[in-house]
């Protein structure tokens, strides 16, 4: 038997042509772009070409093989005419997983977000008068009727609302903050930074883990255009310290003849604490304290879509909208569209908590997350067998997203062992689904929280197990 020299090996790789009518990339191609199709095949092609180049033993025939490269084709032709943004199932227990695209939506607001996306709609239509109307308007009123202010504004994210803001309100000017509250948000992402970029001077008064109004007080100047709270929504301070309550600022600042800023990241509707979860300050609160302006963010507590929400009096929010960077800050129709939806359901807080996936997740009881976790376990270990061993414990879920830091939520988890791979392997193989299934890998054991599954992901998951397992393709 001749041994192929790698030479020999390159000049035999098959011409694009021959892999279009082998199986199984013939029937993958049905229906798809003939360019994406020989993009696949040239893909798998140089593949083998650059296996054989990195030293392949000679007379490695089977690389050469048409059917082996025509497989490896149409795996790469199914990759490459999926979306590339597309549906994952949650089962890490982390609720605002920010990789994952924080907050997901109630069905009433997908619905209004579908039903505005594929017609025409009034956004900035007024209906009663046949006149140009304000895409603020859909949600204003309803942001007025929650929170008590006087006026409302919303733009594309909470960092763009606080730029705004101090752009409007301070550029040119002094702003002064607490130094204990000089956060840094995702992707590195500071408020110092964004105050600089609109324009304000930081004033920083009180050591890191003390602030008294006094400090406040004396850093006053002719030069000062607000007062500035940051609520540290993403990490706590604990021991030692003392923080300047909201209404004493409040009076302080009023007496001096400024305004009150106060920034709430994460921002919340309700009293989490009557839902057995740690007290964060509401929205509500803040404006009821005489914060002038409050910020929020819509995808974390909130539970609707990524938006920068503005509320505070009548004037100073007239001030922020006309600013010329509110337009290039302004959020779509179908932003609107979900935000709208979310809002009204806090109309009725039994609405918002049980159709609110966030709100839903975050309130879950203990039996309940038990029931499930050992439904998915009975299911597991029928399926799977001698395969992987499947048992439950007590474990903790978080809220992730930056909100309610430090915060470990009662959970039951479902732990699988498997017996013939790697729990690295088998969580790779979970990732690397056409619908990827996110997990965690502790104490070599792979850990599947029942908090952030979806009604009917309990039966996928199952099925992927199965078929990973049993050393199937996806």
């Amino acid at each position: 038997m001749t041994v192929l020299t790698r030479d020999e090996m390159l000049r035999r790789l098959p011409a694009v042509s021959l892999l279009l009518n082998t199986e199984p990339l013939a029937s993958e191609a049905a229906g798809k772009a003939q360019a994406e199709v020989t993009a696949a095949c040239r893909q798998a092609i140089d593949e083998v070409r650059a296996e054989i180049l990195r030293g392949a033993e000679p007379g490695s025939e089977e690389l050469l093989d048409v059917g082996a490269i025509a497989v490896r084709a149409a795996r790469i032709l199914a990759e490459r005419s999926r979306p590339h943004l597309r549906r994952v199932i949650n089962a890490t227990g982390v609720v605002l997983h920010t990789n994952l695209g924080r907050s997901l939506l109630a069905g009433v607001a997908v619905a209004n977000m579908a039903a505005v996306a594929e017609s025409y709609s009034n956004l900035e239509l007024d209906l009663a008068t046949g006149e140009r109307g304000s895409r603020y308007s859909h949600v204003e009123d309803l942001l007025i009727r929650l929170t008590g202010a006087e006026a409302a504004l919303v733009v594309n994210n909470n960092a763009a609302a606080v730029l705004l803001c101090l752009t409007a309100l301070a550029r040119g000017r002094e702003v002064i903050v607490s130094r204990g509250q000089l956060v840094e948000i995702g992707g590195a992402f500071r408020v110092p930074e964004v105050m600089e970029q609109g324009g304000a001077r930081l004033v920083e008064v009180g050591t890191t883990n003390k602030t008294h109004l006094d400090d406040y007080a004396r850093a006053i100047s002719e030069n000062t255009a607000l007062l500035l709270r940051v609520h540290t929504s993403n990490y706590r301070i604990i021991g030692f310290t003392a923080a300047v309550p909201l209404a004493d600022l409040v009076r302080l600042a009023h007496e001096r003849g400024l305004p009150v800023m106060d920034d709430l990241g994460s921002g919340v509707l309700i009293d989490l604490e009557r839902y057995g979860l740690p007290g964060e300050p509401t929205v509500q609160a803040s404006v009821a304290a005489g914060a002038d302006i409050v910020t929020f963010s819509g995808d974390k507590l909130l539970g609707g879509p990524q938006a920068g929400i503005i509320v505070g009096r009548r004037e100073l929010i007239e001030r922020i909208r006309r600013h010329q960077l509110n337009r290039a800050l302004r959020i779509d129709k179908l932003t609107l569209a979900a935000l709208e939806a979310t809002l009204r359901l806090y109309l009725d807080e039994k609405s918002a908590v049980a159709q609110i996936p966030t709100l839903a997740m975050l309130t879950a009881s203990a039996d309940g997350l038990r029931e499930r976790a050992a439904a998915l376990a009975r299911s597991l270990r029928a399926h799977l067998g001698e395969a992987a061993s499947v048992e439950t414990a007590a474990g903790h879920s978080a809220a992730g997203g930056g909100a309610l830091p430090g915060v470990e939520l009662a959970t039951t988890l479902v732990v699988i062992r498997p017996a013939r791979v790697s729990v690295e392997a088998l969580e790779e193989a979970l990732r690397r689904r056409a619908t990827p299934i996110l997990a965690r890998i502790q104490d070599d054991a792979l850990l599947l929280d029942v908090r952030t599954l979806r009604d009917g992901e309990e039966g996928e998951i199952v099925r992927a197990l199965r078929e990973t397992l049993a050393g199937r393709q996806n």
